[in-house]
């Protein structure tokens, strides 16, 4: 595929935006939000992008997430979702210039891949594609992993014929797991690129010894850890041994799954369906879930006076840690991505960045 292709041209982009939803609004004042984020995208700069590790992949600082665009009914979902929401949503990203998307072959069993290229196919644009392997599901759609050889190639051509590309941009081991078959994995992830059927590969929630174990056979051009203000356990050894060994980090989960996006309560999670994960999640449980709700209150104070969302705070939070690249995002609705784009621009001042720390040393 010719480079030109592989890359979305930047549109111009928005400098800010207004942080609130506007589905409950009047269809006038929502139009009126649209055409105002609109016109700010047609004045403002193109979002200035980051090279990832030893790539040429030129990231725009958030990307879109789309593990919950897999929808409910396996093990990691998210609930019910509707497949042409999805596609509108990913359109917008699109539109507002996010220029890679980030799945995963298991997010919804494979339905999240195949919803990416339905969108792809609509908008005629080509952001960069990411995609993971090593998480499998039998006939009962019951999650087993697996890095033999044998199973990444299989892995590998579904993805391909589910996303209807001939090159992933970028192919990652989406869990050490088994730990004893990374050093297969890697070696067929890094056989995978000398074929040209992926650009680059990367890993996906290893530790240092795991990344070590892997560079003895190939390069790793990226990491993908959690990391958040709810979760920022790497800060201590991975991402200091990612900007020592210039691998890109392109963290997951930034707004904590939801919880700091301003919109989450107790009534909320108490409401969610059965098959939406984060129901388990002790985040989102007592003791854990009061102090979590009120750091997302911190960054609705310090978000209002910037006119965004608390989310773009706790998105910019981690953009501002020298080994983050960028960071995954995820939306369901396009109202959700208005909200969130304007973390291609926005960073947090250094008073602002001590607010935080000190709640989060008063609150650990």
């Amino acid at each position: 595929m010719p480079k030109e292709l592989r890359r979305l041209p930047h549109r111009k982009t928005i400098a800010a935006a207004s942080g609130e939803s506007t589905e409950a609004k009047p269809l006038a004042a929502k139009a009126s939000a649209v055409a105002s984020i609109e016109g700010m995208a047609s004045t403002s700069t193109t979002p200035q992008t980051r090279t990832l590790g030893n790539s040429d992949l030129h990231l725009t600082p958030i990307g879109f997430g789309a593990w919950a665009i897999g929808g409910g009914n396996w093990q990691f979902g998210w609930g019910s979702q509707d497949d042409d929401d999805s596609v509108r949503t990913i359109e917008r990203a699109l539109d507002l210039g996010i220029n890679w998307i980030d799945t995963a072959a298991v997010y919804g069993l494979g339905r999240s891949e195949e919803v990416v290229a339905r969108a792809l196919k609509n908008s005629g644009k080509r952001p960069y594609i990411f995609t993971k392997c090593s998480m499998r599901w039998d006939d009962k759609r019951e999650i087993y992993r697996s890095l033999k050889a044998a199973s990444l190639q299989e892995e590998l051509e579904n993805s391909l014929r589910r996303l209807q590309v001939e090159t992933i941009d970028l192919y990652q081991i989406h869990w050490p797991n088994p730990d004893e078959e990374i050093e297969e994995g890697w070696e067929t992830l890094a056989k995978f690129q000398k074929q040209g059927k992926v650009r680059y590969i990367g890993v996906s929630n290893f530790n240092v010894e795991q990344m070590k174990r892997a560079q003895k056979i190939a390069p790793i051009t990226s990491l993908q850890p959690p990391y958040s203000l709810v979760n920022p356990a790497v800060e201590k050894e991975i991402l200091p041994y990612c900007e020592q060994q210039k691998i890109g980090v392109i963290n997951y989960s930034p707004m904590a799954s939801g919880l700091l996006t301003g919109k989450m309560s107790a009534e909320r999670i108490q409401q969610m369906p059965d098959d939406d994960w984060r129901r388990r999640n002790p985040n989102f449980q007592e003791p854990k879930l009061s102090r979590n709700l009120k750091l997302a209150e911190l960054l609705r104070e310090i978000g209002s006076g910037h006119g965004v969302q608390p989310g773009v705070v706790a998105i910019t939070w981690t953009l501002r840690n020298p080994a983050v690249t960028a960071a995954i995002v995820g939306a369901r609705r396009p109202d959700q991505v208005d909200g969130i784009v304007p973390a291609l621009h926005f960073r947090l001042s250094d008073e602002e960045v001590r607010r935080i720390d000190a709640f989060l040393a008063e609150h650990p």
